[in-house]
Protein backbone atom coordinates (compact mmCIF):
# COMPACT_ATOMS: atom_id res chain seq x y z
CA UNK A 1 0.00 0.00 0.00
CA UNK A 2 1.09 3.56 -0.64
CA UNK A 3 -0.28 6.96 0.17
CA UNK A 4 0.92 10.22 -1.43
CA UNK A 5 -0.41 13.39 0.14
CA UNK A 6 0.37 16.91 -1.06
CA UNK A 7 -0.55 19.60 1.45
CA UNK A 8 -0.77 23.33 0.66
CA UNK A 9 2.22 23.10 -1.69
CA UNK A 10 3.80 26.37 -2.82
CA UNK A 11 6.68 26.12 -5.31
CA UNK A 12 8.87 28.77 -6.93
CA UNK A 13 11.39 28.71 -9.77
CA UNK A 14 13.80 31.55 -9.21
CA UNK A 15 11.73 34.63 -8.36
CA UNK A 16 8.55 33.28 -9.94
CA UNK A 17 5.94 31.56 -7.82
CA UNK A 18 4.31 28.79 -9.85
CA UNK A 19 2.36 26.61 -7.43
CA UNK A 20 0.17 28.54 -5.01
CA UNK A 21 -1.25 26.05 -2.55
CA UNK A 22 -1.86 22.62 -4.09
CA UNK A 23 -3.67 19.88 -2.17
CA UNK A 24 -3.87 16.39 -3.65
CA UNK A 25 -4.16 12.85 -2.24
CA UNK A 26 -3.38 9.69 -4.24
CA UNK A 27 -3.69 6.21 -2.71
CA UNK A 28 -2.71 2.74 -3.90
CA UNK A 29 -4.95 1.45 -6.66
CA UNK A 30 -6.38 4.88 -7.46
CA UNK A 31 -6.09 6.55 -10.86
CA UNK A 32 -6.03 10.35 -10.86
CA UNK A 33 -5.86 12.72 -13.82
CA UNK A 34 -4.48 16.25 -13.47
CA UNK A 35 -5.58 18.48 -16.32
CA UNK A 36 -5.28 22.14 -17.20
CA UNK A 37 -4.18 24.55 -19.93
CA UNK A 38 -0.53 25.10 -20.81
CA UNK A 39 1.33 27.06 -18.15
CA UNK A 40 -1.05 26.14 -15.33
CA UNK A 41 1.69 24.42 -13.26
CA UNK A 42 1.07 20.74 -13.99
CA UNK A 43 4.64 19.79 -14.94
CA UNK A 44 6.02 21.93 -12.12
CA UNK A 45 3.99 19.84 -9.69
CA UNK A 46 5.36 16.63 -11.21
CA UNK A 47 8.94 17.87 -10.98
CA UNK A 48 8.44 19.13 -7.43
CA UNK A 49 7.17 15.69 -6.41
CA UNK A 50 10.46 14.18 -7.61
CA UNK A 51 12.65 16.87 -6.02
CA UNK A 52 13.85 18.83 -9.04
CA UNK A 53 16.85 20.93 -7.90
CA UNK A 54 15.74 24.07 -9.76
CA UNK A 55 12.49 24.27 -7.81
CA UNK A 56 12.05 25.58 -4.28
CA UNK A 57 9.23 24.50 -2.00
CA UNK A 58 8.41 27.66 -0.06
CA UNK A 59 5.46 26.29 1.88
CA UNK A 60 3.59 23.03 2.37
CA UNK A 61 4.51 19.34 2.48
CA UNK A 62 4.83 16.22 0.37
CA UNK A 63 4.09 13.10 2.42
CA UNK A 64 4.62 9.47 1.38
CA UNK A 65 2.95 7.02 3.76
CA UNK A 66 2.88 9.80 6.34
CA UNK A 67 6.61 10.50 6.07
CA UNK A 68 7.65 14.00 5.03
CA UNK A 69 9.76 13.75 1.84
CA UNK A 70 9.58 17.45 0.96
CA UNK A 71 13.35 17.84 1.33
CA UNK A 72 14.36 14.32 0.26
CA UNK A 73 16.79 13.84 -2.64
CA UNK A 74 15.36 12.51 -5.92
CA UNK A 75 17.07 9.11 -5.50
CA UNK A 76 15.60 8.76 -2.01
CA UNK A 77 12.13 9.38 -3.39
CA UNK A 78 12.69 6.82 -6.14
CA UNK A 79 13.89 4.22 -3.64
CA UNK A 80 10.82 4.93 -1.52
CA UNK A 81 8.63 3.90 -4.45
CA UNK A 82 7.91 7.08 -6.44
CA UNK A 83 8.30 6.92 -10.23
CA UNK A 84 8.10 9.65 -12.83
CA UNK A 85 7.72 9.25 -16.59
CA UNK A 86 9.06 12.40 -18.19
CA UNK A 87 7.42 14.50 -20.88
CA UNK A 88 10.71 14.63 -22.82
CA UNK A 89 12.81 11.49 -22.12
CA UNK A 90 16.50 12.14 -22.81
CA UNK A 91 18.81 10.09 -25.02
CA UNK A 92 21.96 8.54 -23.55
CA UNK A 93 24.37 7.76 -26.42
CA UNK A 94 26.71 4.85 -25.78
CA UNK A 95 24.50 3.26 -23.11
CA UNK A 96 22.40 0.36 -24.33
CA UNK A 97 18.86 -0.19 -23.16
CA UNK A 98 19.96 -3.45 -21.51
CA UNK A 99 22.79 -1.79 -19.57
CA UNK A 100 20.59 1.08 -18.46
CA UNK A 101 17.73 -1.14 -17.31
CA UNK A 102 20.06 -3.35 -15.29
CA UNK A 103 21.59 -0.27 -13.65
CA UNK A 104 18.12 1.04 -12.79
CA UNK A 105 17.05 -2.27 -11.28
CA UNK A 106 20.24 -2.67 -9.25
CA UNK A 107 19.90 0.85 -7.83
CA UNK A 108 16.94 -0.36 -5.78
CA UNK A 109 18.45 -3.68 -4.70
CA UNK A 110 20.92 -4.60 -1.96
CA UNK A 111 22.44 -7.34 -4.14
CA UNK A 112 22.86 -7.05 -7.95
CA UNK A 113 20.33 -9.05 -9.93
CA UNK A 114 21.75 -12.09 -11.69
CA UNK A 115 21.96 -12.04 -15.48
CA UNK A 116 19.52 -14.95 -15.68
CA UNK A 117 16.92 -13.28 -13.48
CA UNK A 118 17.46 -9.94 -15.19
CA UNK A 119 16.88 -11.41 -18.65
CA UNK A 120 13.75 -13.22 -17.49
CA UNK A 121 12.35 -10.12 -15.77
CA UNK A 122 13.06 -7.80 -18.70
CA UNK A 123 11.56 -10.17 -21.26
CA UNK A 124 8.38 -10.46 -19.17
CA UNK A 125 8.17 -6.66 -18.83
CA UNK A 126 8.73 -6.25 -22.58
CA UNK A 127 5.89 -8.64 -23.30
CA UNK A 128 3.62 -6.82 -20.86
CA UNK A 129 4.34 -3.39 -22.35
CA UNK A 130 4.69 -4.54 -25.99
CA UNK A 131 8.29 -3.37 -26.38
CA UNK A 132 10.14 -5.32 -29.11
CA UNK A 133 13.08 -7.43 -27.90
CA UNK A 134 15.41 -5.80 -30.44
CA UNK A 135 15.24 -2.56 -28.44
CA UNK A 136 17.61 -4.16 -25.93
CA UNK A 137 20.72 -3.60 -28.03
CA UNK A 138 19.95 0.01 -29.00
CA UNK A 139 21.37 3.05 -27.23
CA UNK A 140 18.80 4.46 -24.83
CA UNK A 141 16.40 6.77 -26.70
CA UNK A 142 19.01 7.61 -29.36
CA UNK A 143 17.19 7.84 -32.68
CA UNK A 144 13.95 6.72 -31.01
CA UNK A 145 10.65 8.17 -32.16
CA UNK A 146 8.45 9.96 -29.64
CA UNK A 147 6.32 6.86 -29.28
CA UNK A 148 9.34 4.60 -28.77
CA UNK A 149 10.70 6.89 -26.04
CA UNK A 150 7.39 6.80 -24.20
CA UNK A 151 7.23 3.02 -24.50
CA UNK A 152 10.66 2.84 -22.89
CA UNK A 153 9.34 4.88 -19.97
CA UNK A 154 6.48 2.43 -19.51
CA UNK A 155 8.94 -0.48 -19.73
CA UNK A 156 10.88 1.05 -16.83
CA UNK A 157 7.58 1.41 -14.97
CA UNK A 158 6.88 -2.28 -15.46
CA UNK A 159 10.36 -3.29 -14.29
CA UNK A 160 10.44 -1.10 -11.19
CA UNK A 161 6.82 -1.73 -10.12
CA UNK A 162 6.66 1.50 -8.10
CA UNK A 163 4.07 2.13 -5.46
CA UNK A 164 3.10 5.45 -7.01
CA UNK A 165 3.65 6.66 -10.57
CA UNK A 166 3.53 10.21 -11.91
CA UNK A 167 3.14 10.27 -15.70
CA UNK A 168 3.90 13.74 -17.03
CA UNK A 169 2.20 14.23 -20.42
CA UNK A 170 2.93 10.67 -21.47
CA UNK A 171 0.54 11.21 -24.38
CA UNK A 172 2.22 14.30 -25.87
CA UNK A 173 3.40 13.94 -29.46
CA UNK A 174 1.99 10.43 -29.93
CA UNK A 175 0.01 9.23 -32.92
CA UNK A 176 -3.05 7.11 -32.22
CA UNK A 177 -1.22 3.76 -32.55
CA UNK A 178 1.56 4.82 -30.16
CA UNK A 179 -1.01 6.28 -27.77
CA UNK A 180 -2.94 3.00 -27.68
CA UNK A 181 0.26 1.04 -27.03
CA UNK A 182 1.45 3.33 -24.22
CA UNK A 183 -1.98 3.48 -22.59
CA UNK A 184 -2.32 -0.31 -22.74
CA UNK A 185 1.07 -0.59 -21.03
CA UNK A 186 0.00 1.75 -18.23
CA UNK A 187 -3.22 -0.21 -17.74
CA UNK A 188 -1.32 -3.50 -17.69
CA UNK A 189 1.22 -2.36 -15.08
CA UNK A 190 -1.42 -0.73 -12.87
CA UNK A 191 -3.58 -3.83 -13.10
CA UNK A 192 -0.69 -6.07 -12.12
CA UNK A 193 0.80 -3.99 -9.30
CA UNK A 194 -2.09 -1.98 -7.87
CA UNK A 195 0.04 1.16 -7.86
CA UNK A 196 -1.44 4.61 -7.41
CA UNK A 197 -1.25 6.65 -10.61
CA UNK A 198 -1.30 10.38 -11.33
CA UNK A 199 -1.41 11.14 -15.05
CA UNK A 200 -0.82 14.75 -16.09
CA UNK A 201 -2.24 15.87 -19.41
CA UNK A 202 -4.04 18.69 -21.18
CA UNK A 203 -5.62 16.34 -23.73
CA UNK A 204 -8.64 14.13 -23.21
CA UNK A 205 -7.84 11.36 -25.69
CA UNK A 206 -5.65 9.21 -23.41
CA UNK A 207 -8.30 9.38 -20.69
CA UNK A 208 -10.67 7.43 -22.92
CA UNK A 209 -8.24 4.49 -22.69
CA UNK A 210 -6.65 4.96 -19.27
CA UNK A 211 -9.77 5.83 -17.33
CA UNK A 212 -9.31 7.91 -14.16
CA UNK A 213 -11.60 7.70 -11.16
CA UNK A 214 -10.63 11.20 -10.00
CA UNK A 215 -10.07 14.30 -12.16
CA UNK A 216 -8.43 17.52 -10.95
CA UNK A 217 -8.22 20.73 -12.97
CA UNK A 218 -5.31 23.09 -12.38
CA UNK A 219 -5.35 26.76 -13.29
CA UNK A 220 -2.73 29.39 -12.45
CA UNK A 221 -0.93 27.22 -9.90
CA UNK A 222 -3.96 25.91 -8.03
CA UNK A 223 -6.37 23.00 -8.31
CA UNK A 224 -9.62 24.85 -8.92
CA UNK A 225 -12.05 22.01 -9.70
CA UNK A 226 -12.30 18.32 -8.84
CA UNK A 227 -14.65 15.53 -9.78
CA UNK A 228 -14.92 12.28 -11.67
CA UNK A 229 -14.75 11.23 -15.34
CA UNK A 230 -17.60 13.61 -16.16
CA UNK A 231 -15.11 16.49 -15.94
CA UNK A 232 -13.19 15.00 -18.87
CA UNK A 233 -16.35 15.06 -20.96
CA UNK A 234 -17.09 18.65 -19.96
CA UNK A 235 -13.60 19.76 -21.00
CA UNK A 236 -13.94 17.90 -24.28
CA UNK A 237 -17.14 19.76 -25.05
CA UNK A 238 -16.37 23.19 -23.60
CA UNK A 239 -12.57 23.58 -23.44
CA UNK A 240 -10.98 25.52 -20.57
CA UNK A 241 -12.76 28.84 -21.09
CA UNK A 242 -15.50 28.07 -18.56
CA UNK A 243 -12.86 27.23 -15.96
CA UNK A 244 -11.29 30.66 -16.44
CA UNK A 245 -14.73 32.25 -16.12
CA UNK A 246 -15.48 30.38 -12.89
CA UNK A 247 -12.13 31.35 -11.38
CA UNK A 248 -12.65 35.01 -12.36
CA UNK A 249 -16.17 35.02 -10.91
CA UNK A 250 -14.93 33.59 -7.60
CA UNK A 251 -12.09 36.11 -7.28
Amino acid sequence: MADLEIKNLHVSAGDKQILKGVDLHVRSGEFHALMGPNGSGKSTLANALMGHPNLEVTEGQILLDGEDITEAAPDERARAGLFMAFQYPVAIPGVTVTKYLRMVMNARREEPISLKDFRKTVEAAMDLTRVPREFSARYLNEGFSGGEKKRMEILQLALLEPRLAVLDETDSGLDIDALNTVAAGVNAVAGKTGMGTLIITHYQRILHIVKPEFVHIMFEGRIVKEGGPELVEQLEQRGYGWIRDEVAAAA
